[in-house]
């Protein structure tokens, strides 16, 4: 089964493990994605995230992304003849008939463009075509949901109905939409989405959310919002990452469900519809244990989705139809 996982922060690990002169390429590494295991997944198209953390990088954000972004052209250019990066819909077209799979550029934190729109731009034209508006700060262009101190150093997080685009940010997925680049609101507070929803027309992906009704964290969907992404067109990634999956205590951990995944997929398809369902691995970027550790290993997914009673069409849209539908229309 041909596979478009929509997020993972591969590209940021290897630039730090290369800091730190640790081995691995994008070909072979110790982490969750590589090329060798992409292979063994079937997978046809991977999004590969510039992930900047602002309160870490916040002096020199938008330096940071751009050594990311050396790292990504680095390491797959150097393996051409397995994996091609993409622009269009057309250039994942041409990489599949010439039997390579597609890597698809993404930034995960809008901040790195500082309020600017040039700097946007900027990375469009050197292959970003899809970004998150925030991360888990403040920005110039939105907020994310609140995050509640609890002793011990613990967090929890609320979700935030108050704080929505600033005017800078309405500028900027304004100017997304015109460019052909994807919106994505996964990490972007209720306000936030809602504002999305008011000043755009196209789809645009929740690339790693699940279902807020699932798992209470506001990282995810409600059921309104679900229902609002599907009749716009747009897609969800399911997130494999257990506190998106189910309520766990903070401070506590657990395994990466399978079933839970699947539990979401059926709340979501009720709600909105098999069409709006894809994957959103955030392999990489997930620190609890995960039942399906690595990308070799998308085949348990989609036995486990049959045996679930999700017929072939749908499993075939949840791994990667849907979210080629929006790259087809989105992407220009």
């Amino acid at each position: 089964m041909k596979v478009a996982d929509m997020h993972c922060d591969t590209i940021s690990e290897l630039y730090k493990n290369r800091i730190k002169g640790m081995e691995g390429t994008i070909l072979e590494n110790g982490l969750m994605v590589d090329l060798k295991k992409m292979a063994a997944g079937d997978y046809l198209l991977q999004n590969f995230a510039l992930y900047v953390n602002l309160e870490r990088d916040g002096d020199r954000p938008f330096e940071y992304c751009m050594e990311l972004l050396d790292t990504f052209y680095q390491e797959l250019e150097a393996h051409k003849d397995m994996i091609g990066i993409v622009t269009s819909y057309h250039d994942i077209e041409e990489n599949r008939k010439a039997g390579r799979m597609s890597a698809l550029l993404t930034i995960e934190e809008g901040g790195v463009c500082q309020g600017r729109l040039e700097f946007l731009r900027n990375f469009y034209r050197l292959g970003a075509r899809m970004m998150t508006l925030t991360w888990n700060f403040k920005n110039e262009l939105a907020f994310p949901n609140k995050r509640v101190e609890l002793p011990g150093g613990l967090a929890a997080y609320e979700a935030d109905e108050v704080n929505g685009l600033t005017e800078t940010g309405i500028r900027f997925v304004e100017e997304m939409e015109r460019l052909g680049m994807i919106i994505d609101i996964s990490h972007l507070n209720d306000a936030g989405i809602w504002d999305v929803f008011r000043y755009t027309k196209k789809p645009f992906v929740a690339s790693h959310s699940n279902a807020r009704a699932l798992a209470p964290h506001p990282r995810n969907l409600t059921d309104e919002m679900i229902k609002s992404l599907s009749e716009r067109g747009g897609v969800m990634g399911i997130n494999y990452y257990a506190p998106f999956l189910s309520y766990i205590e903070p401070g506590t951990m657990e395994t990466s469900s399978i079933d839970r995944m699947i539990g979401h997929m059926k709340h979501i398809k009720n709600v909105g519809g098999i069409q709006c369902i894809g994957l959103g691995s955030d392999f990489d970027g997930v620190d609890c244990p995960l039942e399906m550790e690595n990308a070799s290993e998308l085949p348990k997914l989609s036995d486990a989705m049959e045996k679930a009673g999700f017929t072939q069409s749908e499993i075939e849209a949840v791994f990667y139809r849907n979210v080629l539908r929006v790259y087809k229309e989105v992407l220009q």
